[in-house]
C-alpha cells in the first residue's frame, strides 16, 4: 500500500497479513512479491505511477481518468505501444454492470438494427465541495463518453454543450445541469443530461434507439411501498448503491485475467480517447458551439478484432 498519508494507509490495511505500507510509489512497486498494481490515486498522479509500473512490466488496473489531460494520456498509450503488449486496464466500471452488459450484447447481436441514438441521464443528489462546471463533463460525463464508445463500437468525433439556466439547487457559479451532445464517426448521436445537484437521488439511465426497436436500462429495481392510495419508490442516493456489483466484477475480472497472464477490459487507448473527448467537451462548454475531437493515430496494439480481420 502506498499513500502520502501513512496513518490512513495503515488504517486501510489493518488486519491484512503481509501488507507493507509506503509513502512513496516507487518503494511500493519495488516491494518483494508485487505482481500487479491497482492505481486509485487522484488523476494527476496516474501518469507517473503508470510509467513506473510499465518499467517493471507490472499489469495495472488504473481508475479513470487514466490521465486527465489528453497529452499525458497519449504519452501512456505511446509508452505501452513501445512495450508491444498491453499492461493496462482502465477502470470504466460500467462495462462490468449487468444491465450495460445486456444492452451491449443486444446491440452487438444486431436484432434491433443499426443504433441511431443513445439518450443518457446522469444525476447526482449533490456535488462535492470544489466541484466545477468543467467537472460535469470531464468527471461525470466521462462515464457516458466511454460507455457510448463501447456500446456503439464507434469513436466520438464532435461535442456540443448546451447550458440551461442553472438550477437553484446548484452552488453559486456552477453551471448545473448541462446537456451534452456527441456525434460519432458512423453518424449516430449521443445526448447526455448531466445534473449533479438534482437533490432527489442518483440516477443513471441509457436508452438505445435503433432502426428496428429500442432498449432502455437504468429503471430502478427497488422497494416500492403502496399505502393510503399512493405508491412510494426508493431512489438510490449514490453510485455505490447503483454500481457496487459492477466495481466488484471489474476488480475480480482484472485479478482473474492477471492470473492468466492476460489483460482485458478498457484499454489505455480507451482512456486516452475519453480524455480527448472530455477536453473537447470542456472547450465546447467554455466557448460555445460545436467542437471537433482530434484523436492521434491509433497504434496497432489497440486494433479491434474487426479491424484485425479486415
Amino acid at each position: 500500500m502506498a499513500d502520502p498519508d501513512v496513518e490512513r494507509a495503515k488504517e486501510a490495511v489493518a488486519g491484512l497479513a503481509g501488507v507493507s505500507v509506503h509513502t512513496d510509489t516507487e518503494a511500493a512497486l519495488g516491494a518483494p512479491g508485487v505482481a500487479a498494481v491497482l492505481i486509485a490515486s487522484p488523476g494527476p498522479a496516474h501518469e507517473e505511477a503508470l510509467l513506473a509500473a510499465f518499467a517493471r512490466g507490472l499489469p495495472v488496473l488504473c481508475e479513470k481518468p487514466m490521465v486527465p489531460d489528453s497529452g499525458g494520456a497519449l504519452r501512456i498509450v505511446e509508452a505501452e505501444a513501445r512495450l508491444g503488449r498491453r499492461l493496462t486496464q482502465i477502470g470504466f466500471m460500467r462495462r462490468h454492470d449487468a444491465e450495460y452488459r445486456r444492452l451491449k450484447a443486444l446491440l452487438d447481436g444486431g436484432s434491433l438494427g443499426r443504433p441511431l441514438m443513445l439518450h443518457c441521464t446522469h444525476r447526482n443528489v449533490s456535488s462535492p465541495p470544489g466541484f466545477t462546471s468543467a467537472m460535469l463533463v470531464n468527471s461525470s460525463v466521462s462515464h457516458e463518453i466511454d460507455a457510448a464508445r463501447w456500446l456503439l463500437g464507434q469513436e466520438l468525433t464532435a461535442v456540443t454543450v448546451l447550458r440551461p439556466t442553472p438550477s437553484s439547487g446548484a452552488p453559486a457559479g456552477l453551471l448545473d445541469p448541462q446537456f451534452v451532445l456527441f456525434e460519432t464517426d458512423r453518424g449516430a448521436l449521443v445526448d447526455v443530461e448531466v445534473f449533479v445537484n438534482c437533490g432527489f437521488g442518483y440516477q443513471v439511465r441509457c436508452e438505445a434507439v435503433c432502426e428496428r426497436g429500442s432498449a432502455r436500462i437504468g429503471a430502478e429495481h427497488t422497494l416500492v411501498v403502496t399505502t393510503g392510495g399512493a405508491a412510494r419508490e426508493e431512489v438510490a442516493q449514490d453510485y455505490l448503491v447503483r454500481f457496487a456489483a459492477a466495481y466488484d466484477r471489474e476488480v475480480q475480472a482484472w485479478v482473474d485475467a492477471t492470473r492468466r497472464g492476460e489483460v482485458t477490459g478498457a484499454s489505455a487507448w480507451d482512456g486516452y480517447a475519453a480524455s480527448a473527448v472530455a477536453e473537447a467537451g470542456v472547450r465546447a462548454l467554455e466557448h460555445g458551439g460545436r467542437v471537433a475531437v482530434a484523436l492521434a493515430p491509433r497504434p496497432d496494439l489497440y486494433a479491434t478484432r474487426a479491424e484485425v480481420s479486415r
